[in-house]
């Protein structure tokens, strides 16, 4: 049963910090067969959503340091999983493309997150379902702000 603790703003920030932040280690602990690390899997993404880009615009979005991004493409590169070649309007950059194998392991690892996540709301009550639904309406909200 749903007990509501926090009814301060800063009491329900507080809950809801504790158990998104929760939550998330736990999906991020779903992981496909590659096992990559949270940064690695997290560049599949961008390329899922963005398509076929640089190596310092991965840096741009992902927040970290082109030097980084380049030892994370690389590595990468060398799973199978991102190609590397030329950008076609400048020889001088290279662009990073997913691989099918890359495609693959997105795939894989959201369709555990979600098996997860799926199996665990199955188990609650659909009042309590409902009370979700109305809060991940809420919280992408929030996000958007």
């Amino acid at each position: 049963m749903l007990t509501i603790v926090a009814i301060t703003s800063a009491g329900l920030a507080a809950d809801l910090r504790q158990a998104v932040g929760r939550t998330h280690r736990r999906l991020r602990a779903q992981v496909g067969e590659a096992h990559l690390s949270y940064p690695l899997y997290s560049v599949l993404v961008v390329l899922t959503r963005e398509g076929p880009t640089t190596p310092g615009r991965l840096a741009e979005i992902e927040g970290v340091q082109p030097p980084s991004m380049t030892r994370t493409v690389n590595c990468l590169a060398e799973l199978g999983l991102v190609s590397k070649g030329p950008d076609p309007t400048d020889g001088r950059l290279v662009v990073v493309a997913l691989t099918p194998a890359g495609e693959a392991e997105v795939r894989e690892t959201r369709r555990r997150r979600d098996a997860w996540l799926t199996s665990r709301l199955a188990r609650l009550a659909p009042d309590d379902r409902a009370v979700l639904a109305r809060a991940a309406a809420l919280l992408k909200e929030i996000a958007a702000s």
